[in-house]
């Protein structure tokens, strides 16, 4: 099926392509709402893999892939695992952060991160890199899987190793091996600032952020989670929620709110950004099923500031509070918790969540508040209305023209009347999905863990455009940039775009 795959990549310099609208994705989500929409035109409604019809390219990545793609000048970004070694240098289990060339997929270089080896709980064999970077300028920022919050230069090593960080020889290899002396096709790591070593950071499973920047200051979820057990929490003390000047990688400010004890599971959710009334908040939705909103950090001072809270939203306020891991495994009765970025679109604030896909209940539901309810516990006075999905979520809703969708583990897509709350229609899909849907050119772009990638029609009727297997299970979400549209399976990366011969 992909034996076009390197005649394409050939080829590609003598394609025309079709492109209204043409901007960068460097963050996961639109910037600072977190929606997942994106303004690109004339996006492909289907494509061919065997004739290479609307495929631009196609990247071999790793064997696990669960990140998402980011698209920032000229370069495409993507974490996976090193199951197929780029660098005969670099063997063995790591984690990996790979940059492909826009245009043509080429390999320009790529990040190779050592596993920890303290127990397969803390960073799961095969995993990867989870975590989709941000990318600002030629920096980017990335989320390692040893939960290191890293400042990159994006033209790798090709341009030179730029400090302060100046140490990759050692950082690309396991504790107690030699050093691997840096090549033009290795990242350039400018700082690193280390959650686990610094915060006590007990990471579960696997770090999974998207940074948020804003200002000076970038925002990140920490991975603090369960012990090994899955029945404690080892650093209950850790934030969840942290601070950091982008410009050197110092600990600016940290969430005050005490959170590790309620952690059901993980604190995998990353933050979003909104003003309410003149007013800029920082939206954050934590693993015990509460939204919070806190005023921004405005500058860097000697001592580690507490993130002011605003307002805070119980999203499941009649679930159990305390000794939260009584539920572990209890899929009628648990916790509720947050996997899934909070999205602000049209002044309204829409999130979704319910019990853990692995060890909680099944119900689960996608609100909409009101951002503006107040200050304090919004709880009884922020909700709009709740739209019951059909079991469990992963997945960050998109919200367009009028309409919310989203998907859970029930193997539905769900679109809503993003004003009333009320069900437009729903479409049954093979597999379950981890991925989030975006909308983009009218459409709406998933893909599920079955392989099976589906384009629906963004409207009030619902109309199915296209389905296809592709060549494994899927965890990334879509991505669209420059008139090309990301599709990444757990070993490949489709760059799609509408094609013809000159």
């Amino acid at each position: 099926m992909l034996r076009h795959a390197s005649r394409l990549v050939a080829l590609v310099s003598g394609l025309s392509i079709v492109c209204v609208h043409a901007a960068d994705q460097p963050q996961w989500g639109e910037r600072y709402s977190r929606n997942m929409v994106s303004a690109e035109r004339g996006l492909p409604d289907s494509f061919d893999l065997e004739s290479g019809r609307n495929v631009r390219w196609i990247a071999e990545i790793g064997t696990e892939t669960h990140a998402t793609a980011i698209v920032a000048g000229g370069r495409v970004y993507i974490g996976t695992n090193n199951g197929r070694p780029r660098d005969p240098r670099h063997t063995g289990d790591r984690g990996v952060l790979m940059c492909f060339d826009e245009r043509t997929g080429k390999f320009l270089w790529q990040l190779v991160v050592p596993k920890i080896t303290t127990s397969i709980y803390w960073d799961w064999t095969g995993s990867g890199v989870c975590s989709p970077p941000t990318v600002e300028g030629d920096r980017v920022y990335v989320v390692s899987s040893r939960g290191e919050v890293l400042c990159l230069d994006a033209a790798g090593m090709a341009n030179g190793n730029d400090g302060p960080f100046m140490d990759e020889a050692s950082y690309s290899v396991p504790a107690g091996k030699p050093p691997i002396p840096p090549a033009a096709n290795d990242a350039d790591i400018l700082w690193c600032y280390d959650m686990i070593a610094e915060l006590n950071v007990r990471q579960h499973d696997a770090a999974h952020c998207s940074p948020l920047l804003h200002g000076r200051f970038l925002y990140a979820n920490t991975s603090n989670g369960v012990d090994d057990t899955h029945r404690h929490i080892a650093s209950p003390d850790a934030p969840c929620l942290i601070v950091l000047d982008k410009e050197t990688g110092k600990l600016v400010a940290r969430d005050d709110e005490h959170i590790g004890p309620d952690i059901f599971h993980c604190t995998w959710a990353s933050p979003a950004l909104t003003t309410v009334n003149g007013r800029t908040l920082i939206i954050y939705a934590a693993p015990n099923g509460v939204v919070y909103a806190f005023e921004p950090v405005t500058e860097v001072t000697d001592h580690v500031q507490k993130l002011k809270k605003v307002w805070w939203f119980d999203c499941d306020p009649s679930a159990p509070k305390k000794q939260v891991h009584r539920y572990v495994a209890n899929r009628k009765e648990s916790p509720s918790t947050i996997h899934a970025m909070p999205v602000l679109a049209d002044g309204r604030l829409y999130v979704a969540g319910g019990g853990d896909i692995w060890w909680g209940k099944r119900e689960a539901w996608l609100l909409c508040l009101d951002p503006a309810a107040g200050n304090g516990d919004i709880t009884a006075t922020a909700r709009i209305w709740s739209y019951p999905l059909l079991r469990h979520t992963l997945s960050t809703p998109a919200v367009w023209n009028g309409l919310a969708f989203a998907a859970d583990m029930g193997r539905t897509i769900h679109c809503v009347d993003a004003k009333t709350g009320r069900a437009c229609w729903t479409h049954e899909i093979q597999g379950e999905m981890w991925a989030s849907p975006l909308v983009a050119d009218g459409k709406v772009y998933i893909g599920t863990r079955r392989g099976e990638f589906t384009i629906l029609a963004a409207a009030r009727a619902k109309k199915v455009l296209f389905t296809v297997m592709l060549d494994g299970p899927i965890s990334g979400s879509p991505t669209a940039a420059n008139g090309t549209l990301y599709v990444p399976t757990q070993r490949r990366l489709y760059a799609l775009s509408r094609t013809r011969e000159p």
